[in-house]
C-alpha cells in the first residue's frame, strides 16, 4: 500500500481506507485524536472494519462520550507524584519516557495524552523520575510504559534500563510495547541487546488479533528470544476485533507459537469515544469459560479490569 505511515483523513483517503466522503468528519477527529498507521500494517486492512482496520482507522463516533466514559479512565493523573511517573501499587511504578507511539490504538485508555507531540521527557524530567524512584525503596518493580517506549534509540532505552536496574531496591523490569508486531524492523541486535539487564526483565507485548503476527512480527519476536528476552501477552477484549470464541483461541494459541506466554486480557477501559468497542463483561466471562478446558492452560490469560483502585480478576 505504500511505504509512509498514514497519519491524516487524506493519506487514509489516498489510500483507498476511508470514502472522501468521511474527510470532513475524520479532520474533526484528528484535531483531538492522533493517527499513525504503519504501512505494514496498513497492508493487513482488508477493509476499514476488519479487525485489524477497526483497531486504528479513526471514526466520527469517537468524538461522542457516552455516560459512562472518562478522560483519565484508570486514575493514571491522580497517582501521578511527578511527570512520567504513575504510582497505584506500592511495590511497582510506572516510567512513561515518551507519549508517542508508532501506531495509535482507536481505544487507548491514555488517548487523551498520547500523540506524535507527546514528546520525550527531558534529561532533567527523568533524572527527577529516576531519583524519585530511587527515594522510594518499597518500589521493586518498575515497568516503562508510555507511549511506547521501543520506539526511542537503543542507547536511551539501554541507558533508562541501567539507570533504574542500578537502585538496589529495583528487582525487576518490564517494558510494556506495541513494537514488535507493529514496528518490527526497530528490534534491532541494538535494541535486543540494551534489553539484556542484569536483573530480570520481561517484555509485555500487546496485540489483539493473530493476523498481527506477521512474518515480519514473527521474525523480530525471534530475535527477542534470541536474545533471551522473555516476552508475555497482554490484549484487550474489543467489539468486531476479538469478541468470539474463536478469535480469542487463534489469538493465544498463534501467540504461544510465537513463544509468547498470554498474560492478561483486559476488559476495555472506558476511555472518551470508545463504546463500539465495548463488550459486556457477562460476554467476556462466557468467553472465557468456553475456552477453560478446551484450550492448553498455558495459553489462557487471566482476564481482568482495570480501575484506579487496581486490578480486579474477572475469569
Amino acid at each position: 500500500m505504500g511505504l509512509r505511515t498514514l497519519r491524516t483523513p487524506d493519506d487514509l483517503i489516498a489510500a483507498g481506507l476511508v470514502p472522501a466522503a468521511a474527510r470532513q468528519a475524520l479532520t474533526a477527529v484528528a484535531a483531538r485524536y492522533a493517527t499513525a498507521i504503519p504501512p505494514g500494517i496498513a497492508d493487513l486492512i482488508e477493509q476499514p472494519d476488519d479487525p485489524i482496520g477497526r483497531q486504528f482507522i479513526p471514526d466520527a463516533s469517537e468524538l461522542t462520550l457516552a455516560s459512562h466514559e472518562l478522560l483519565d479512565p484508570i486514575g493514571d493523573d491522580a497517582a501521578s507524584p511527578i511527570k512520567g511517573i504513575v504510582h497505584r501499587y506500592p511495590d511497582r511504578a510506572l516510567l512513561k519516557p515518551t507519549l508517542a507511539c508508532p501506531v495509535y490504538c482507536r481505544f487507548c485508555f491514555r488517548r487523551e495524552h498520547v500523540g506524535p507531540d507527546g514528546g520525550v521527557l527531558t534529561e532533567a524530567e527523568l533524572d527527577a523520575a529516576v531519583a524519585w524512584v530511587a527515594a522510594h525503596p518499597a518500589i521493586e518493580e518498575v515497568i516503562l510504559t508510555g507511549g511506547d517506549p521501543l520506539i526511542l534509540s537503543a542507547r536511551r532505552v539501554g541507558a533508562m534500563l541501567e539507570r533504574l536496574g542500578s537502585i538496589a531496591h529495583i528487582q525487576r523490569l518490564r517494558v510494556h510495547t506495541r513494537v514488535p508486531v507493529m514496528a518490527p524492523e526497530r528490534i534491532t541486535g541494538e535494541l535486543v541487546a540494551a534489553l539484556d539487564t542484569e536483573k530480570p526483565l520481561f517484555v509485555v507485548l500487546h496485540a489483539n488479533h493473530a493476523r498481527e503476527f506477521t512474518e515480519a512480527a514473527r521474525s523480530a519476536l525471534g530475535r527477542l528470544r534470541y536474545g533471551g528476552v522473555p516476552v508475555l501477552g497482554q490484549s484487550v477484549l474489543l467489539r468486531g476485533v476479538n469478541d468470539s470464541e474463536a478469535a480469542l483461541r487463534e489469538l493465544f494459541t498463534t501467540m504461544l507459537s510465537c513463544r509468547v506466554k498470554p498474560y492478561y486480557l483486559h476488559h476495555l477501559d472506558p476511555a472518551p469515544g470508545t463504546a463500539r468497542f465495548h463488550v459486556p463483561i457477562v460476554e467476556g466471562r462466557a468467553l472465557m469459560a468456553k475456552l477453560r478446558g478446551t484450550i492448553s492452560g498455558t495459553a489462557l490469560p487471566r482476564y481482568i479490569q482495570d480501575a484506579p483502585t487496581g486490578k480486579t480478576t474477572l475469569a
